[in-house]
């Protein structure tokens, strides 16, 4: 579902998501710590691990939609001095081929969420598990499920941004209209962009998304079953602590060398 997702919405994403940097300061600060290489599930088109390469360090960016990913290598083709870092891989983040052991996994912004049942869940932290170095470091962002589930459904159409579409030159309005199922800890989004285009006529597109929100202590059992273990869980991007009210729960773990995985 969200490859689907991703290849309908992609020429929207880099215009949508232009102001969203307040996690790379984050990210750059834990590779200069783990060292590299790193990798970035969910890479799209190379927001983080570009970035992270312009600081020298090796990336690998995995996703499954091509729509995504065509336009990560159209920006690396005009950095050509980064294309020795960065490598883009189209696959599943279950299964997919990878020759290296990675110092870094991140799953930025929602990723986590994008595997939408608890199965799924459990067995993409298995597969990190299985490809991260000895010494490396797991990062998953994620939104505080505890505040979004002390909201109110109410099932209005609620505009986010608007945004001009470099390629068409087209304003975008875009409304999400979500709802959330309490019992699965799934939310149903429909992302709807409006393009105004130049004779005032209005083009919609839908996109669909199912995810699937996860609470501290049910991740440290996901954690704990996957040969994980929690080393820390940030609220925001600037390392305040994970409590009540946190907007964002950022998790940081490692193996846990008890386990034996």
């Amino acid at each position: 579902m969200s490859e689907q997702f991703y290849d309908t919405i992609a020429r929207f994403y880099d215009a949508e998501n232009e102001n969203m940097t307040e996690d790379l300061p984050l990210y750059r600060a834990l590779v200069d710590q783990t060292g590299d290489p790193v990798l970035d599930v969910g890479c799209g088109t190379g927001r983080v691990m570009l970035h992270l390469a312009q600081a020298g360090y090796r990336a690998v960016g995995l996703d499954r939609s091509e729509a995504m990913l065509v336009r990560g290598e159209r920006k690396l083709d005009m950095m050509p001095d980064l294309k020795p870092l960065v490598t883009f891989v189209r696959g599943d983040a279950l299964d997919a081929e990878l020759a290296d052991r990675f110092k870094l996994i991140l799953v930025p912004y929602n990723g986590f969420m994008h595997f939408n049942e608890q199965d799924d869940q459990l067995a993409a932290l298995r597969r990190f598990a299985q490809v991260m170095a000895g010494d490396g470091l797991l990062v998953l962002d994620m939104p505080n499920a505890g505040e979004s589930f002390g909201t109110q459904d109410d099932g209005a159409l609620v505009l986010e941004r608007t945004f001009v579409e470099p390629e068409s030159g087209y304003l975008v309005m875009q409304h999400s209209v979500s709802t959330l199922d309490r019992i699965t800890q799934q939310l149903s989004i429909t992302w709807i962009y409006d393009e105004v285009r130049g004779n005032g006529a209005v083009h919609r597109t839908l996109a669909p998304l199912l995810l699937r929100y996860v609470f501290p202590g049910e991740m440290d059992l996901m954690l704990a079953v996957a040969g994980l273990r929690r080393v820390e869980t940030y609220g925001d991007y600037d390392r305040c602590p994970f409590e009540d009210g946190s907007p964002r729960m950022i998790v940081l773990a490692e193996r846990d060398s008890g386990a034996g995985a």
